[in-house]
């Protein structure tokens, strides 16, 4: 089991910026990606943003130029940096690592991100 701890939600106006954090811990061979999704009341979770082994990342097309993702591969750590929020970036946020070789993936708890117009 690999937990996995977010953190940095909340309630921000429109225009405003959060950082999330992600810590994963326990026994982690090697993490093949990492990354972040979004559930909002009555939708699909969706892909936010996801950052590979090799630094490669690719984005919604919504948060595009908005948010930005990195990671620190010594530490098993992700953070998304989300800037000009908007009332339709509201939901909750998963943290996602997928680790080698099973690609199993592993889920955080979600941390609710709530922007006010």
């Amino acid at each position: 089991q690999v937990p996995l701890v977010e953190s940095g939600g909340g309630l921000v106006q429109a225009g405003g910026s959060l950082r999330l954090s992600c810590a994963a811990s326990g026994s982690i061979f090697s993490i093949n990606k990492m990354g972040w999704y979004r559930q909002a009341p009555g939708k699909q979770r969706e892909l936010v943003a996801v950052i590979f082994n090799g630094g490669s990342t690719n984005y919604a097309d919504s948060v595009k130029g908005r948010f930005t993702i990195s990671r620190d591969n010594a530490k098993n750590r992700v953070y998304l940096q989300m800037n000009s929020l908007k009332p339709e970036d509201t939901a909750v946020y998963y943290c996602n690592i997928q680790i080698l070789p099973s690609l199993y993936n592993y889920w955080g708890q979600g941390t609710q991100v709530t922007v006010s117009s």
